[in-house]
């Protein structure tokens, strides 16, 4: 009576394993297409980064403090950029962002055209509302699953599963900025005659703009994160550093590269914070 009754228990394990194999079978030719698209892709963003002298990467971080924030912020910020390349991972930095910025890049593409149909199509909310709780509540290491499954190792399943695991946030305040257009707004708009085009990208998109930066800048924070984790499946860059480390038992090796991941993400998030609240037309001060 204590123990979970047999005749009540039941595995979803081999449906899942059934869809995958009827995948890998029927479309492999498809998959083996994305991951040519990607590598490609991966390949020319990171070359293009790479071409970046390290000096004027500081500079560019330090002039957009600036702009969104003031000297101080603007010093911390190129100060943390500078000492990614002390601690000699200048180059895991670049592939880090390359992966991070193809997966932002792929989530607008995405995330915004589906955000804007939860909003405008209420049978579409009502279906992708409990998929994107079950995105947001799913554990980060089972997306590495279906990336392995499908694209195998390296830096094209850690894109993969770096998108699927960061898209939630964009989709999600892309549909709430659109619904969250003042009525008055979306009314006289109407009375003037315009299209739903029209009030698409002339009222409802610039009104939400903040808001959807607001999602942009959350989505590149689960980017940040999933890429770390994405180490175990092959992705090089600063995650690779901190798996390394791990598994040699180097704890100063593992702490220099969690500093430099933190210092990274805090750069990513305060420049995408600072453009989003310009976008409000409000100042921008540090804490």
């Amino acid at each position: 009576m204590l123990e979970y009754p047999d005749f009540l228990k039941f595995s979803i394990a081999p449906i899942f394993d059934v869809i995958v194999d009827w995948i890998l079978t029927n479309l492999s030719a498809l998959f083996d297409f994305i991951t040519l698209v990607i590598a490609n892709l991966f390949n020319g963003v990171e070359a293009a980064l790479s071409f970046v002298p390290w000096w004027l990467f500081v500079m560019i971080v330090f002039l957009l403090g600036k702009k969104y924030y003031d000297y101080k912020m603007a010093s911390l910020l190129g100060v943390m950029m500078f000492a990614i390349g002390m601690f000699d991972l200048w180059d895991s930095m670049i592939y880090t962002i390359a992966i991070v910025l193809i997966s932002v890049i792929v989530s607008l593409v995405v995330g915004l055209p589906v955000g804007i149909l939860m909003a405008k199509n209420e049978r579409i909310e009502q279906i992708l509302k409990p998929v994107l709780d079950a995105m947001q509540t799913m554990p980060s290491f089972v997306y590495l699953i279906p990336a392995v499954m499908l694209f195998g190792l390296g830096r094209v399943p850690a894109v993969f599963a770096t998108t699927i695991y960061a898209i939630p946030p964009l989709i999600r305040l892309t549909y709430l900025g659109i619904t969250g257009v003042d009525k008055e707004v979306i009314e006289a708009g109407k009375a003037y005659g315009s299209t739903p085009a029209q009030m698409l990208f002339k009222i409802e998109l610039p009104q939400a703009l903040a808001t959807i930066m607001t999602g942009v800048n959350q989505t590149t924070m689960m980017a940040m994160a999933m890429v770390v984790i994405s180490s175990m499946i092959g992705a090089e860059g600063i995650g690779e550093e901190v798996l390394i480390a791990i598994r040699r038992l180097e704890v100063g090796r593992g702490f220099q590269a969690g500093f430099a991941i933190v210092f990274l993400a805090i750069i990513l998030d305060r420049l995408l914070q600072g453009a989003a609240n310009s976008l409000e037309g409000g100042t921008v001060h540090a804490e």
